[in-house]
């Protein structure tokens, strides 16, 4: 990807108490007297993508990632199957971002959140509106019962081989539910089980893609990073968020007053442009830049582009 910044390393780095037994891990880059944005990655549990910190100048951002519970190197991690997730919900993660915003003095700053951090960014935004001085969301997620139902179920029809051996290995009772059955299999006693089902996972979510043929992260071939991952997915999913289905579009009007940008590709088949075009009908002050040969990838064409021109654009609207 042409236009990116140079990967820089932490300035500071370390881990915050949470409660619950849970500490969160996060690290700082960038200018240490810049302006701040926090960056929120995908999932959820999927860990914190110091990739997406080549977006932002480093000589003008004051850049925070984190992990978020139970994944990366937050603790306890789920990748161990006697994790319990009970004290990991949607609730639990808009306070662990109060908690380092209060720890590391961040005001009001951007929000960057790419898929599932796209959800998380707006509950984050409409709790805190004052804290949040722009967004950027990237392949537009708000986590409704219709998206987690059209990524594992929806888009069967356009990958059907990749469909017929998702569902194979579930039995024809469950596969009305593949969250929920996937769900099961993860915590099946039999360590077998459970990597196959992570497995089977990845190879679904790799296959639900607008370029097949892409190599999946390399983080996906570390077994232990595909079960916490996964794990943690079939989790939210299964309680769809852990949200009032629809909330986020209905309470859209919180948003009033934040600037953002949503730089969607038109040919996202994991978070199709729809829930984009509504978010962008409901929240004034958004702008939808679409990037029209584009899937979810962050990588894929003209997407870095936008996202370098976005962050740019908002820089005016955060104080540094």
């Amino acid at each position: 990807m042409s236009g990116l910044f140079p990967e820089t390393a932490p300035h500071a780095r370390g881990r915050l108490a949470v409660g619950q037994g849970h500490a969160i891990a996060w690290e700082l880059c960038g200018n240490p007297r810049g302006r701040p944005v926090i960056l929120l990655h995908g999932g959820p549990g999927s860990g914190r993508n110091r990739g997406a910190a080549r977006f932002f100048d480093p000589a003008v951002w004051r850049i925070m990632l984190f992990d978020q519970r139970q994944c990366g190197q937050s603790t306890p991690h789920a990748g161990d199957i006697a994790t319990d997730l009970a004290a990991n919900t949607t609730a639990h993660l808009l306070e662990d971002i109060a908690a380092l915003r209060a720890h590391l003095a961040i005001g009001p700053c951007l929000v960057f959140g790419h898929s599932w951090g796209c959800t998380l960014g707006l509950a984050h935004a409409q709790q805190h509106p004052e804290q949040v001085a722009a967004l950027l969301l990237v392949g537009v997620t708000t986590t409704r019962r219709c998206e987690i139902d059209w990524l594992y179920r929806g888009i069967a029809p356009m990958v059907p081989a990749a469909w017929d051996r998702f569902t194979a290995g579930v039995p024809q009772a469950l596969r009305g539910d593949m969250v929920a059955a996937y769900r099961t299999l993860l915590a099946d006693p039999d360590p077998g089980v459970r990597e196959k089902a992570a497995r089977d996972w990845y190879d679904w979510e790799a296959s639900a893609t607008a370029d097949a043929d892409a190599a999946p992260p390399t983080a996906w071939s570390d077994p232990v990073f595909r079960l916490c991952r996964a794990r943690i997915v079939t989790h939210y999913f299964h309680h769809n968020g852990f949200l009032e289905d629809g909330i986020l579009l209905a309470q859209a009007h919180r948003l009033a007053g934040i600037p953002g940008v949503m730089v969607q590709g038109r040919m996202d088949l994991e978070a199709p442009l729809v829930t984009a075009w509504e978010l962008d009908r409901a929240w004034p002050d958004g702008e939808l830049v679409l990037a029209q040969g584009a899937g979810h990838a962050t990588g894929d064409p003209g997407m870095a582009e936008a996202i370098l021109a976005a962050a740019r654009r908002l820089a005016a609207h955060v104080p540094g």
